[in-house]
């Protein structure tokens, strides 16, 4: 693998040539840490390290343990979210059903010459479930 380093400004460039190991290194760190593989050059070439505060085996237990538990209450909310979502579904088909009959309903009262009356909390109720 060939790397090239380009300055901001100017003409000069570095050409360095990687071996594979040392790419496949590379790659799996920025994997590892969601970091694209340029910044973890820029950081090994500025010496940019950070020492971690505390122990990071620790650190790393936790956040292990933190994912476990992340995945076992996604595990019990997925269910619950299925289910949501099809009530949201039902709920936009009553809407337009609703919807329907209530126009219906003003095109009968017209047909027999009596006043369609305006229902302003039932659209509300009606355009709330056909949004969401």
């Amino acid at each position: 693998m060939k790397l090239i380093i380009k300055p901001e400004k100017g003409f000069g460039k570095i050409e360095v040539e990687l071996s594979e190991g040392l790419w496949g290194e590379l790659k799996s760190l920025s994997e590892r840490y969601g970091v694209p593989v340029e910044r973890i050059i820029e950081i090994a070439l500025t010496g940019e390290f950070r020492e971690p505060r505390g122990n990071l085996e620790e650190l790393e237990r936790k956040a292990k343990e933190l994912e476990e538990k992340t995945w076992e209450l996604e595990r019990e909310y997925a269910p619950l979210r299925f289910k949501a979502y099809g009530l949201s579904e039902d709920n936009k088909i009553l809407a337009i059903e609703l919807s329907g009959l209530v126009a219906e309903n003003s095109q009968l009262k017209r047909f027999l010459g009596l006043k369609p009356e305006r229902n302003p909390e039932l659209r509300k109720l009606i355009s709330y479930y056909l949004q969401g």
